[in-house]
C-alpha cells in the first residue's frame, strides 16, 4: 500500500470489506459516512472466481456479498467505520439479515492489515464483555480473500432506487438509524 507524506506516515487510504447481509443496506450507509472516500458492492470469501449474483443466491459459492470500504484513516478510524457495522446490522444472526436467509448474508469483517483484525477482535470481545447484545456475536473475522465486484446494476443501489420496495423498507431505516446515531460521522 502506498504511504502518504502525512505526519505519521499514515496509509492515505485504507481498504476493509464488510458483510452484513444485503450489500444494498450496508452500502447505503457507508456512502453517508465522512471520511469514506469509495464504496463498492461485491462478493469476497467464497471458493467461486468472480461470482455473479445469481450463482452468489444459490449459497453454494461460499461467498458473502459485501462492500468494500475505502476509507481515509485521517478522518474516521477504523473503529469508528466498525461501530458503524455494528450499529446497522445484527451481529447475533448466523447467515442471516432479518429476512434474508443464507450463507451470503453472513456477518463478516474482511481485513486488510492486522491493525483492522486486531481492532474488530478488541471491539467484539468487548462488546460481548459488556452484554451489548442479548445473543452472541457471530461476526466472522477474517482476511479479505477473492473479492469480485458486483454486477453494475447492484451499485448504488438505494440512491438510484429510493422508493423501490426492499429500499423503503430496509435500507432506508438503516440509513436513517446511522444518522441518528452517528450524526457527528455523517456526511453534510
Amino acid at each position: 500500500m502506498e504511504k502518504s507524506s502525512n505526519p505519521g506516515n499514515h496509509p492515505a487510504v485504507e481498504t476493509i470489506v464488510l458483510g452484513g447481509g444485503c450489500f444494498w443496506c450496508t452500502e447505503a450507509v457507508y456512502k453517508e459516512v465522512r471520511g469514506i472516500t469509495d464504496v463498492e458492492s461485491g462478493y469476497s470469501n467464497g471458493q467461486a472466481e468472480r461470482p455473479s449474483y445469481e450463482q452468489v443466491c444459490t449459497g453454494r459459492t461460499g461467498s458473502v456479498e459485501v462492500v468494500k470500504l475505502e476509507y481515509d484513516p485521517a478522518v474516521i478510524s477504523t473503529r469508528q467505520v466498525l461501530e458503524i457495522f455494528f450499529v446497522v446490522h445484527d451481529p447475533t444472526q448466523l447467515n442471516r439479515q432479518g429476512n434474508d436467509i443464507g450463507t451470503q448474508y453472513r456477518s463478516g469483517i474482511y481485513f486488510t492489515t492486522p491493525e483492522q483484525q486486531q481492532v474488530a477482535q478488541k471491539l467484539v470481545e468487548e462488546a460481548a464483555r459488556e452484554g451489548l447484545f442479548d445473543e452472541p456475536i457471530v461476526t466472522e473475522i477474517k482476511p479479505l480473500a477473492d473479492y469480485w465486484p458486483a454486477e453494475d446494476y447492484h451499485q448504488d443501489f438505494f440512491e438510484r432506487n429510493p422508493t423501490q420496495g426492499y429500499c423503503m423498507a430496509v435500507a432506508a431505516p438503516k440509513v436513517t438509524k446511522f444518522r441518528k446515531t452517528f450524526r457527528d460521522l455523517a456526511k453534510t
